[in-house]
């Protein structure tokens, strides 16, 4: 199996993506789906600061259980507060302690936002005693509400680092070509993917696009990949 031969056929399909989507940023959308700008297809330099960085922590957070407009939604919420200079874990833990019920309704759109209110303020006491410091993924694991997508999620796009993201839509792409059995636990995927795929951060946060991409398209209703002949060649 060569997961580089799925990754440049789904680029050639679809173009870079430019995730992670930061709602400050003006770029547009490269494909019909997710949100409606934010995107910056071919510029790597993000996240550009502190706030970039934090949204795309707190975005990782927000976007369980749910779709990316959802989680887009609830940040712009997030933003149009009073008390809104920039996504920050001060922010956060200041809004929570002030205005609970404010700070839940704006993140409402993004569903168990009772949930949500909690894991927000857990990764924002843990931000900030990073200092500064790139988290391992053990340590990012070891936060009440980060589990294993939530942490790769954050490893790759918040800090760069390079990190298989195993999402339901990889697991069914994969289940659907014969690489994997859908039940296959999270490490087992991504050790297998890891083991399998050579290439930079910029090219491991593509790959991961790019599925959701394409997944969007072929993988959302049963029989997953059924009309997929875009990747029907790769399947064993």
């Amino acid at each position: 199996m060569n997961f580089n031969l799925i990754y440049d056929k789904l680029m050639e399909e679809y173009s870079p993506q430019g995730w992670w989507p930061i709602i400050s940023y003006d770029g547009s959308n490269p494909t019909k789906t997710g949100a409606i700008k934010g995107y910056h297809p071919k510029d790597y330099t993000f996240p550009r600061n502190k706030s970039e960085q934090f949204e795309i922590i707190i975005g990782s957070i927000l976007t369980q259980n749910t779709s990316w407009p959802f989680v887009e939604s609830a940040l712009i919420n997030l933003s149009k507060l009073d008390s809104f200079t920039e996504f920050s874990p001060k922010f956060i833990l200041d809004l929570a302690s002030g205005d609970e019920e404010l700070f839940k309704e704006a993140i409402r759109p993004a569903g168990y936002f009772n949930q949500k209110f909690n894991y927000l303020q857990n990764i924002a006491n843990f931000y900030i005693e990073l200092n500064g410091k790139t988290p391992s993924r053990e340590e990012l694991l070891s936060i009440k509400g980060v589990g294993n997508e939530t942490a790769d999620s954050i490893r790759l796009y918040a800090y760069g680092e390079k990190e298989i993201i195993v999402d339901a839509y990889s697991k069914r792409i994969f289940s659907y070509l014969g690489y994997i059995n859908e039940k296959d636990s999270y490490i087992k995927v991504k050790n297998l993917i890891e083991s399998n795929f050579e290439g930079n951060v910029e090219d491991y946060q593509e790959f991961h696009a790019l599925i959701v991409e394409h997944a969007k398209r072929y993988y959302t209703k049963r029989p997953y990949g059924l009309n997929d002949r875009i990747l029907y060649e790769f399947k064993i």
